[in-house]
């Protein structure tokens, strides 16, 4: 194994993130709790990651609790969903019911701070253009 000789200062943080999955399925539990499993990783690696947790949790059948605040990683991996504030549940239930139909305001507000990219109304000449808005 490249990494079994190395320290953890010398692996990359995706590396790092797969060891410490490794090393969690290798007790073989039957529930692993995940905070913030693809926090300070680029987009790509994010998506490695999480392909790996799903094939582990495929695999083994181990229930995973998902604690994140990036709710595109929420929305790609969660099937149901809790949201809280302040410590508290103000909304729970399928993750797709959550993110299209939302009930507390809370919650709305989150869906609504996510950065969507839609067609620039002012391309010339048919010219595809993007801009970020929030």
């Amino acid at each position: 194994m490249a990494v079994l000789g190395r320290y953890p200062n010398e692996l990359s943080g995706g590396q790092k993130q797969r060891v410490s999955l490794a090393r969690a399925f290798a007790g073989k539990p039957e529930l692993l709790l995940c905070d913030e499993v693809t926090s300070a990783l680029d987009v790509s690696v994010q998506a490695g990651i999480l392909d790996l947790l799903r094939g582990l949790v495929s695999e083994t059948g181990t229930a995973v609790i998902l604690v994140s605040h990036d709710l595109a990683v929420v929305r790609s991996i969660a099937e149901r969903i809790v949201v809280m504030q302040d410590g508290h549940v103000i909304e729970q239930g399928w993750t797709n019911d959550v993110f299209t139909t939302p009930s507390a305001p809370y919650t709305k507000e989150l869906l609504d701070a996510i950065p969507r990219i839609v067609p620039d109304r002012t391309a010339l000449h048919g010219a595809t253009a993007s801009k970020i808005s929030t």
